[in-house]
């Protein structure tokens, strides 16, 4: 069996196959989907800890329809994928005795999820997508999780590109993908070739795990590709407008924040996509208390617009056009704009991506569903021309400014496998020194960092000026640092090692170390860190 998971903060989208006809079809998961007549089966990523020793969980639609999303208890997770890979200010809850992080609930998600599809039949081939502007910490948590499973076959693959395959577009089109969920918005430029003329072999997505030889290989099948022209990601999403709506009722009405406003206020929010105006009513039959809120389309406009919620997308499209440009690509040559996840289908959103594209050129009829249906291809013949969408640094020590920098050696944009390695010289900064180290750092966006906090008991992510480089160390650990043993011990006034980098087929970063001294080779083509 063949299936695509969409890993949503809001919702997870699992897709199948289906060998009769030839298309891709959303799952029901009962317990774990909902069952609205009029939306697909999606499956609201929540998650509440019953037991955490023996692992009882309650899932998706489990949670909502026992209203335990409602009430302020620490056993109850929402927005947690946020939370994965990042660096969180404030208390993480304690359960049962144990502290609980946010790759753990993330984990128990999706092993839950994984044994109840396994039950029903073996799983051969697993494709998972992931955000654009995700850093390694996030993939490498994922591929450490995928490990664990028995699946032969696991690969990963930007949202964005899946969504550009699931919309089924034809052959040489330019598209705009934009993909805004709950918790990150992505664009991405993707150039699609059905036909498969004039392509070279390249790796099929991210791949994890594989049994067997690529589809194409011995068939002498034309393989189709999709080629990322350019791509730019911003940690946005459907979760902060609920939180900025909470806040608003909270100061207009004296309400205290809580789980149940942000709910409330996630309905109407909701409820504004069909209709211009909208009323959420709760009675707390504990306290007899009764909440009435009301919102209408023109208000929440003013709600974003105070958020400066429109100029962070304006700087995000601006971003992906001049990249775009580069590729040769005007916004004259953009063939479609597809909406993707819950947040485009916000009429005020809408009226935005409008005042960049003509009408007839942008499609919405799939926001829910177009990832997974799109990450299913990747196993019926698709490959992936892709590049490598953050910057890579390695450090040293700024003795102008008296603190640790980074020196880039791949930059943002460059295509995978490299043609030539990239060379540095290293020598021994102290006397009889019998090792050296070398950190190598994904390198952020300039002037701007990810905080991601706790604010009672929601969870916030905000991007934050900071004047500097974000970076996030790939190989800071005990054994991982060391790229060379000296014999004899390395003393300072010369170049003593050389370095060169390169990055293979598979997007991992590879280093082989030389000796000048002794002429020996210390590492040869050795794999340092997954990139991405």
């Amino acid at each position: 069996m063949a299936i695509a998971i969409d890993f949503g903060t809001s919702n997870t989208v699992i897709s199948r196959w289906n060998a009769v006809t030839q298309q891709g079809e959303t799952l029901k998961l009962p317990p774990f989907s909902q069952q609205l007549a009029l939306n697909p089966p999606l499956i609201p990523s929540l998650l509440y800890w019953q037991d955490v020793t023996e692992g009882k969980v309650l899932l998706g639609q489990q949670v909502r329809d026992r209203g335990l999303d409602l009430k302020n208890d620490p056993r109850f997770f929402r927005d947690f994928k946020r939370g994965i890979g990042s660096s969180i200010q404030g208390f993480l809850p304690e359960l049962d005795g144990k502290t609980i992080t946010f790759e753990q609930v993330g984990e128990q998600f999706l092993n839950t999820l994984i044994a109840e599809l396994q039950q029903e039949q073996p799983i051969d081939s697993l494709v998972l997508t992931v955000p654009v502007d995700s850093f390694e910490l996030y993939r490498h948590w994922l591929t450490g999780v995928c490990s664990r499973w028995d699946i032969e076959q696991i690969r990963l693959l930007d949202e964005p590109t899946a969504a550009a395959l699931g919309y089924g577009t034809t052959d040489g089109d330019v598209l705009l993908v934009v993909d805004f969920g709950g918790g990150t918005v992505d664009f991405s430029l993707v150039q699609l070739n059905l036909s498969g003329e004039g392509q070279d072999k390249k790796p099929m997505g991210f791949i994890l795990k594989w049994g067997e030889k690529l589809l194409g290989e011995s068939s002498g099948q034309k393989v189709k590709t999709a080629r990322v022209l350019a791509k730019a990601g911003l940690n946005l999403g459907g979760s902060d407008i609920d939180h900025w709506l909470a806040d608003y009722f909270a100061q207009q009405q004296g309400l205290e924040k809580s789980s149940l406003i942000t709910r409330l206020a996630e309905r109407l929010k909701v409820k504004l996509s069909s209709q211009s105006q909208a009323t959420e009513v709760y009675f707390n039959d504990e306290t007899l208390e009764s909440y009435e809120l009301s919102l209408d389309r023109a208000m929440l406009r003013d709600i974003l617009t105070q958020q400066q919620f429109f100029d962070q997308l304006d700087d995000l499209m601006i971003q992906v056009l001049q990249r775009g440009r580069l590729q040769g690509i005007e916004t004259r040559d953009i063939d479609g704009v597809l909406l993707v996840g819950g947040t485009t289908q916000i009429p005020a959103v809408q009226e935005w991506v409008q005042g960049y594209f003509e009408q007839d050129k942008i499609k919405s009829e799939q926001p829910f569903e177009a990832i997974a249906w799109g990450a299913l291809q990747l196993a019926q013949g698709f490959e992936i021309k892709d590049f490598l969408y953050h910057s890579y640094g390695v450090r040293y020590w700024n003795r102008r400014n008296k603190c640790h920098s980074w020196h880039p050696i791949i930059k943002a944009g460059q295509g995978y496998p490299t043609n030539q390695p990239i060379e540095l010289l290293l020598g021994a900064s102290v006397e009889n020194q019998p090792s050296i180290e070398l950190i190598i750092g994904e390198l952020g966006a300039e002037n701007s960092s990810t905080e991601v906090y706790f604010d009672g008991d929601r969870l916030i992510t905000r991007t934050v000026s900071s004047g500097e480089t974000a970076v996030q160390p790939l190989n800071d650990s005990e054994g991982g640092r060391t790229i060379a043993q000296l014999s004899p011990l390395g003393n300072p006034g010369s170049d003593r090692i050389k370095v060169q980098f390169r990055v293979d087929e598979q997007c991992s970063l590879r280093i082989t170390v030389e000796d000048l001294l002794t002429q020996e080779t210390l590492l040869e083509d050795r794999p340092v860190v997954q990139l991405s």
